[in-house]
């Protein structure tokens, strides 16, 4: 039985408020870390371990009450001036964060928590008598450096303008250097050694593994499904969504009367006028609360960002970097389950560009860069499409570079490195299993991480692109559609059936002259401006009889392949409310929509459609199935 019976509710709205504010004392405690001196930083992090502690005793979680109130009065310390703020002190006001993280897992479970880490406590409370901790050099990585001043202006700015044009594709070809490599060069013994300092502990801390129980990790996951039914919403967009909702009561009350005229024999043109007039009021109250109902879903993609600050940081300093990690666009709005959604490929990507793209400092002296890294975390919307932008300002990755690896891994042939540009050599690192690192630590080197963040961006109907310069950085760019609920479709035929493909992939559209398909390879091709294409047919993708050739041809694009997709006719372009399959999906299908006429159409997976081609005849029974049954 749950230690918290008859609580539920009050426990889930403290943890909801509660790891808000620990992730803004996490980010509070970044920025404390390059201006210990300020008072408002040190307030503002007393006045949120209160917060939480008030809130633990009120839920008899003594434990939490203990670390949260030892913590407390540790920043009251620092705040009247009776402390200084080292950089061994903030690493244990960090273990002690993260121990209150860990409660929250063991909350989220419906149990109290267990005691925080021996070590943190008698760290806190020595603190407090005045022992202040010492570092630890045989354990510790050396520290980034987190309290030195910022450095002067312009020196340790990288150009964003030239990333940013690189995202664009407006700069030249980049040079394909030796040097541009995707991690450290681990085979070198300094890197070795570090490496091997990564393993070990902090010299106060824990890792999460080293928990009586494995509780923690489980427990968080536990706790954020719990949440994900949940969702703030302003309550102007209520007040707006109920307010058209009233209008739109009005508006039936109209109609229905008109219903009584006309069936009454009142057809005189004024009666029919007033039913044209409240048909089309109708149709623009129900599309303006369709739109009200989209944005309660929309969530500023902030709440995402402020948790990765305090990773960037940990993982810098386990490194033995200096890494700043810069934010913008916090306010942009995007899907709520689809932030839920991109948390582990952006955290995937922010520990990629912290572990492979930026260089250690003297590294970066060494090249005339600032001793400080800089990686920048953007999001901004551009017309129906959210842009993330993850940039760094370090080594850069050479596409010859990886090519290679690629082989030398039997991820490719040789024959096929030779047929790739500058963009398909560097999206290589996509392939499952592909990694640079000649030696492997719990931070990076088994072949795992990107391949499920280009997994997971694909699974949110985006894409992943990747701009690189060797020596310079690193840009990717991540594009999704503005919402998961509403997705831009076009509507193709075979024969008279509609199929429902994303708009997103469509690059273009073409009559299919027979005369001018090729066979290459045993598989027919069609050369459009200069670039040969495969034409597949959709009745055979999906295992159809095919009747007669296809006439028309989609130029689609997913991030693996280009293509002609061969149809029989269109049926227009159409903004589809996705509706999902629970019980039932056939492979090869995203989803349902209903069309104006009540027709539903299936909306295909064109991914797991190409991935699965070859077993297209028992997917296609599916499919017929599932759409005549």
């Amino acid at each position: 039985m749950s230690d918290f019976s008859g609580m539920e509710d009050l426990l889930q709205d403290f943890l909801q408020e509660a790891h808000d504010l620990l992730s803004d004392v996490d980010n509070k405690l970044v920025d404390l870390e390059k201006t210990p001196d300020d008072k408002g930083l040190l307030n503002d992090i007393f006045r949120g371990f209160h917060t939480v502690k008030g809130g633990a005793g009120f839920l008899n979680a003594t434990e939490l009450v203990t670390l949260c109130h030892l913590t407390e009065n540790l920043f009251d310390r620092l705040r009247n001036g009776e402390l200084e703020l080292t950089a061994e002190l903030m690493d244990v006001i960090m273990d002690a964060t993260r121990g209150v993280r860990e409660m929250f897992g063991e909350l989220g479970q419906g149990v109290q928590p267990q005691p925080a880490d021996g070590r943190v406590i008698a760290a806190l409370q020595g603190a407090l008598n005045g022992e202040m901790p010492a570092a630890e050099p045989v354990v510790q990585p050396a520290p980034a450096k987190p309290m030195a001043a910022a450095a002067p202006a312009g020196a340790g700015e990288p150009d964003w303008a030239a990333l940013q044009a690189a995202v664009t594709g407006e700069t030249a070809q980049v040079a394909q250097a030796a040097e541009g490599e995707l991690i450290t060069r681990a085979e070198s013994a300094s890197v070795a050694a570090k490496s091997a300092k990564t393993a070990a502990p902090s010299p106060f801390g824990r890792r999460a593994s080293d928990r009586p129980s494995a509780q923690g990790a489980s427990s968080r996951r536990a706790e954020e499904r719990g949440r994900e039914n949940t969702i703030r919403v302003d309550t102007s967009r209520l007040d707006q969504v109920l307010n058209l909702s009233g209008e739109i009561g009005l508006t039936k009350n109209r109609l229905t009367s008109l219903r009584a005229d006309i069936l009454a024999g009142k057809n005189d043109s004024e009666t029919l006028h007033a039913l044209d007039q409240a048909v089309s009021q109708l149709d623009l109250l129900v599309s303006d609360l369709q739109n009200s109902v989209m944005k309660t879903r929309m969530q500023p993609i902030g709440r995402l960002f402020q948790k990765y600050p305090r990773i960037a940081r940990d993982l810098a300093r386990q490194l033995g970097k200096d890494v700043e990690l810069v934010l913008a666009g916090e306010e942009t709005e995007v899907d709520k389950t689809m932030i839920e959604d991109l948390a582990d490929p952006l955290i995937h990507l922010i520990r990629n560009a912290v572990d492979h793209g930026v260089e250690m400092p003297e590294e970066r002296s060494a090249a005339g860069k600032p001793a400080k890294s800089l990686v920048r975390l953007e999001a901004r919307q551009e017309g129906d499409h959210i842009v993330l932008i993850i940039a760094d300002d370090g080594r850069g990755m050479s596409a010859e570079r990886i090519r290679a690896k690629a082989v030398d891994k039997g991820l490719i042939s040789e024959e096929e490195a030779n047929t790739l540009d500058e963009r398909q050599s560097l999206n290589l690192i996509f392939l499952p299993g592909f990694s640079t690192k000649t030696q492997i630590s719990d931070v990076s080197g088994r072949g795992v991480g990107m391949d499920v963040v280009k997994t997971n961006i694909q699974k949110l109907n985006g894409s992943v692109e990747i701009r690189s310069e060797p020596g310079k950085g690193s840009v990717f760019l991540i594009s999704l559609p503005l919402t998961l609920a509403i997705l831009p479709v076009l509507l193709v035929l075979l024969g008279d059936q509609p199929f429902a493909l994303p708009l997103s992939l469509v690059r273009e559209i073409l009559p299919i002259d027979q005369q001018r398909i090729q066979e290459v390879g045993g598989k027919e091709t069609l050369v459009v401006r200069g670039e040969v294409l495969p034409v597949i047919s959709l009745a055979k993708l999906l295992g159809w009889e095919i009747v007669r050739p296809p006439e028309y041809g989609v130029f689609m694009q997913t991030a693996e392949r280009s293509f002609i997709l061969g149809v029989d006719s269109f049926a227009g372009r159409d903004d589809a409310v996705i509706k999902s399959l629970e019980d039932f999906r056939p492979k090869g299908v995203a989803g349902v929509t209903t069309l104006s006429n009540g027709q539903i159409v299936l909306i295909l997976d064109m991914k797991e459609l190409l991935a699965d081609y070859g077993q297209h005849a028992e997917m296609g029974t599916a499919i017929r199935n599932f759409e005549f049954s």
